[in-house]
């Protein structure tokens, strides 16, 4: 078994700044969207979506593909729609509970992680600034926090702007 303290000195810390910051929605940046749900089954060779639309409308398609129903779906449910709402989503999800279950918690976990970075990158901003406020060079920062000095430099300059 590996220890934590092992795993911490495998893993380069440094990536988490190559992902981009999450940035809340602005009232502007708002729009409505209506999300349809479609299941998918797979029979053969075949994967087969049904959707349902407003008034009892149905649409169905096929595809030899997961990435071919879906986008079959999607397109059969925009053009019955004819532009209206302006914005839709499409969720295709596996007729299967099991199957669906656990793609669901395939996106929880990737939320999760999302959620958990920006969290881990709004954390050392903090201790950067708060480190440095208090006199520590960025040498110390960055091996305390197992990051280079540049990389505290880095984060101390966008901090300021």
């Amino acid at each position: 078994m590996v220890s934590r303290l092992k795993i911490m000195e495998l893993m380069n810390h440094d990536l988490i700044f190559h992902q981009p910051d999450l940035v809340p929605p602005s009232d502007d940046d708002v729009a409505e969207a209506v999300t349809y749900f479609a299941t998918a089954t797979r029979t053969g060779k075949q994967w087969a979506a049904t959707a349902e639309l407003p008034g009892g409308r149905i649409v169905q398609s096929q595809g030899t593909s997961w990435a071919d129903v879906k986008r079959n779906v999607c397109q059969l449910i925009f053009d019955a729609l004819r532009d209206e709402p302006e914005v839709i989503g499409v969720h295709v999800a596996p007729a299967d509970s099991e199957a669906k279950a656990a793609l669901a918690a395939v996106v929880e976990a990737r939320q999760a992680r999302v959620l958990a970075e920006q969290a881990e990158r709004d954390a050392v901003r903090h201790a950067a600034r708060l480190l440095t406020a208090q006199g520590w060079t960025t040498r110390d920062v960055g091996s305390a926090m197992r990051l280079s000095h540049q990389r505290i430099s880095q984060i101390l300059k966008e901090s300021s702007v």
